[in-house]
């Protein structure tokens, strides 16, 4: 077959066919158990019949009009947010990274408003925020960045999970206008910082007049066990907030919520979206949020998720070359002492989806809807799959 794809991606040899809940299914026929569900999109699983019926309903009456006009399943679902997240105004794009660069040209229309000629955005090492030329100047992986330069200014790194780093940086930098950060790091290897870290944030924006933007993108939607993964600590709210991946189980849609200042800086002119929020893409997200809310997902998934991590540590505990098994809801992290990328396709063979991230952890992000008897044969699985690895076999 000819080659007519671009190379940004290296899939791996499988194409699926068709879903069901936590099941994936080959053109061969094969059966996999997702464990990653399309990287932390699906919460409700493959074919979900409350989204299934959303999509065929709208599409048969009204996919698109454009922000021209008024849409009201995009009203209805920017009031379900708002109330949800405790925030006040949403703008709807079509990706996380879509997403984040709203939250960024927010924080540097603020800045100016405010008299500050270059605003200046504290961001995270070990973070990942998109792949846009914005987004990807914000990341912290220089993998990422490598060959795209000269890279977007106005960004400040400091280390992830460091109060100090950032009180710091206000003593020291008063072009500073905003503090970027994920809840937990996704990409970075589910980094779950300490208890006091996004309250400290808080604090610290607070005094120094700053806005606090979380990047829910992947923590969002219920998956933590919170709607929102902030909602953990008190004394937490953003004042921008960015969802996308789960919001639409795969129906791609992006949000940027605000409150606040940061709520009234945007005017007509300053963003825009040609296909933001159109009536597909919002009826879609309000029937994830209506099954998540029915079938109560997010106390589902910090149960779930504490049961598969007792679960892991149970099997895993004292295997040498487990560093560290971690999480919080149901996203899940198996450190190990090595690079560990070929467990992908090891897994893959044995009819399993997973993910390794930061080279040497495994990352699980399973849908909300995962059963125990389906959680309790991931951990068997995927146990024997790592314990074999490290073992050379």
């Amino acid at each position: 077959m000819p080659d007519t794809l671009m190379h940004t991606y290296a899939p791996l040899p499988v194409t699926f066919e068709k879903g069901e809940g936590v099941w994936l299914w080959d053109t061969a026929g094969k059966r996999y158990l997702d464990a990653l569900g399309g990287i932390a999109v699906c919460g409700l699983g493959h074919a979900h019949p409350a989204v299934t019926g959303a999509i065929c309903q709208q599409a048969g009456q009204l996919i698109h009009t454009s922000n021209l006009y008024g849409i009201a399943h995009q009203q209805a679902l920017a009031d379900k947010l708002t109330t949800l997240a405790g925030m006040e105004r949403v703008f709807f794009s079509n990706s996380g990274a879509e997403a984040n660069e709203a939250a960024i040209k927010i924080a540097r229309l603020h800045g100016h408003t405010l008299g500050v000629e270059q605003p200046t955005i504290i961001v995270m090492e070990s973070s990942f925020h998109g792949r846009t030329l914005a987004t990807l100047s914000a990341t912290g992986n220089r993998k990422v960045q490598a060959g795209f330069e000269p890279l977007v200014s106005g960004f400040l790194r400091v280390p992830y999970n460091d109060l100090d780093a950032i009180a710091a940086v206000a003593k020291n930098n008063q072009s500073v206008v905003a503090v970027l950060v994920e809840p937990i790091q996704g990409e970075g290897g589910i980094r779950i910082p300490d208890d006091d870290y996004l309250p400290g944030i808080r604090a610290l924006c607070d005094e120094n007049n700053w806005l606090m933007m979380l990047d829910e993108i992947q923590t969002g939607m219920g998956r933590s066990g919170h709607w929102f993964a902030h909602q953990q600590q008190d004394n937490a709210t953003p004042d921008v907030m960015t969802l996308a991946k789960a919001l639409g189980n795969g129906v791609p849609i992006g949000a940027c919520l605000a409150r606040g200042a940061a709520a009234q800086t945007f005017q007509p002119g300053n963003h825009g979206s040609t296909y933001g929020g159109n009536p597909l893409v919002c009826r879609v997200a309000l029937s994830v949020i209506e099954t998540i809310e029915k079938d109560k997902l997010c106390e589902r998934a910090g149960s779930l998720g504490a049961q598969l991590l007792g679960a892991f540590n149970e099997k895993l505990s004292g295997v040498e070359g487990v560093i560290e098994i971690r999480g919080r809801g149901l996203l899940l992290a198996i450190e190990l002492d090595r690079p560990c990328a070929e467990l992908v396709k090891i897994a893959l063979d044995d009819s399993l989806l997973i993910n390794v991230t930061a080279g040497n952890v495994v990352r699980l992000l399973p849908p909300l809807v995962m059963s125990d008897d389906e959680a309790t044969q991931l951990v068997g699985q995927l146990s024997t799959l790592i314990r074999d690895f490290l073992s050379g076999q």
